[in-house]
């Protein structure tokens, strides 16, 4: 996983609530088990409409998304996190999610920030014209017009964005203390280490 700590650039001003993950990405691409290539799929129901803001030229590549209140609700569906990371979004603000989005968003990198209405839509404002600065480290969203917005985030995963640390970071993380229980609990039940041939 990717070292996350400041992400600035032009925004998706999506603004949608009630965004199931079906909506992020339909069912009919859950197929793979390929991270890769899903971010074609991405609102695929909505980029059929002429107009829709994924495939204005202007916001091609927007490292954010701006999105409405409960924000990834349905299917627990990781692919909905692997689409939008694929679609190269790596920051997802709005005013509430489903906890199982969030979850599976922060396990592959995906910073979902929580902000009220009202800072949604001055950013959505902003969006249109200018583009966002989120800072984890300072837990801050901002724009060149002085907006500062204030953000929580539970401190186990800022730690583990921070530092690019998915479930296999933070066990390596541990080699040493593994290393060292290994030793010791080989000479408490050596029946249980294997034979060397």
């Amino acid at each position: 996983m990717e070292k996350l700590t400041v992400v600035e650039g032009r925004a998706y001003p999506f603004g949608m609530k009630n965004v199931d993950t079906d909506i992020v990405i339909p069912a009919h691409w859950l197929k793979t088990i390929s991270r890769t290539g899903l971010g074609k799929g991405a609102f695929e129901v909505l980029r059929k409409e002429p107009g829709n803001v994924f495939d204005a030229p202007e916001y091609a590549g927007s490292p954010i998304l701006i999105a409405g209140d409960n924000f990834g609700c349905g299917s627990s569906r990781e692919h909905a996190a692997w689409a939008l990371a694929d679609l190269g979004i790596k920051v997802v603000i709005a005013p509430s999610f489903s906890d199982i989005f969030s979850g599976n968003a922060f396990k592959n990198g995906i910073l979902t920030v929580v902000l009220p209405q009202e800072a949604i839509d001055r950013l959505m404002e902003v969006a249109r014209t200018d583009p966002i600065h989120v800072d984890l480290e300072q837990q801050t969203v901002t724009t060149r017009f002085q907006d500062r917005f204030a953000f929580e985030i539970d401190p186990f995963r800022k730690h583990c964005l921070l530092g690019g640390l998915d479930e296999i970071g933070l066990t390596l993380g541990q080699a040493d203390a593994i290393g060292q229980f290994e030793a010791k609990d080989a000479g408490v039940r050596p029946w249980l280490v294997p034979a060397v041939a």
